[in-house]
């Protein structure tokens, strides 16, 4: 999508001008300065969130099995799609009046992203290797911060409001779980629905929240304005 500058609010005119020169960021594994490009342009009409190359390899470093030494351009692209995501979620949750994450939440988020990969020195190098010095990054941590604040809203958004009926358990549990189970397990006595109930709810609470998030990314993309300043 190419830039349309009679399209855009003044801030985000103002905002596309400036991306279209090159950014020097400095942090780099080396210790040396990095030149970083803008890749596209999210906004709203009130507020614009950039997207930068870096962005895209930051994303990658915190996905188990990415590559972020030599990223392909399906890599990157959707790496991209989840940075525009992710972006739309944000200025959603700016609307949202919330309370900054404790360093306990963020200490936790970082240990649970950590204990997704082989070592956690395995993953201090994959953050190295795109610009951070360490888990104790700032940039690193604002990542973190972002993510926690995301959650948070799916949570109040999405997740709050989802009802799971006995009848859903029930439906799920008769047509879905049971065939499986005797596919998979022929001749084993199947658990109860009483003993899955609690799982076939957790099931179900995601899906919905997974169809309910879908819409939600459709309904906002027809909304916003989403600019590609520089393909990948």
């Amino acid at each position: 999508m190419k830039a349309d500058f009679r399209a855009l609010s003044d801030a985000g005119r103002t905002i596309l001008r400036l991306t279209f020169a090159i950014a020097v960021i400095a942090g780099t594994a080396i210790g040396q300065t990095q030149i970083d490009k803008s890749v596209a342009l999210v906004n709203d009409g009130v507020r614009s969130e950039l997207i930068t190359y870096s962005d895209l390899l930051w994303q990658l470093a915190l996905e188990p099995g990415s590559s972020v030494d030599t990223p392909s351009s399906a890599d990157l692209n959707r790496a991209l799609q989840t940075q525009i995501n992710q972006r739309l979620f944000t200025l959603e949750a700016e609307r949202v009046p919330r309370e900054a994450p404790a360093e306990k939440e963020i200490n936790a988020a970082i240990t649970e992203l950590v204990s997704r990969f082989p070592s956690p020195a395995e993953f201090e190098g994959r953050l190295r290797k795109v610009g951070f010095t360490s888990i104790k990054d700032p940039n690193f941590e604002r990542i973190i911060v972002d993510r926690l604040a995301i959650e948070k809203y799916l949570d109040f958004r999405f997740r709050s409001f989802i009802v799971i009926t006995a009848e859903d358990e029930a439906k799920y549990y008769r047509e879905i779980f049971l065939p499986d189970f005797r596919r998979r397990y022929p001749g084993v006595v199947a658990p109860s629905l009483e003993e899955r109930r609690a799982s076939i709810r957790s099931t179900l609470t995601e899906q919905k929240v997974a169809a309910a998030i879908e819409t939600f990314l459709d309904d906002a993309k027809r909304r916003v304005q989403i600019v590609i300043l520089n393909e990948v």
